[in-house]
């Protein structure tokens, strides 16, 4: 499961989900402008830096976090989980 928390005007949330997109991968897209949990869970996660997109990546009881991806580092990420 992934989970990815942006924003509507980011320009990097708009390339990691069209990345995701373009791959046929499901994931959950969490607005941080409109979810007050969610936008403290990214300042939390980002040393209190509203930094999207930020993704979880769940597996059961690991956990992976990605902060701003490239491409390289989203592809990696999706074959490792």
């Amino acid at each position: 499961m992934i989970t990815m928390y942006g924003r509507p005007d980011c320009d990097d949330t708009d390339a990691v989900r069209a990345r995701l997109q373009a791959l046929g991968v499901d994931f959950v897209e969490i607005n941080i402008d409109e979810d007050a949990a969610a936008n403290q869970f990214v300042l939390f996660i980002n040393g209190g830096f509203r930094s999207t997109p930020t993704l979880v990546f769940s597996n059961g009881k690991r956990k992976l976090i990605l902060t701003e991806p490239t491409e390289t580092e989203l592809d990696a990420a999706l074959k490792a989980t």
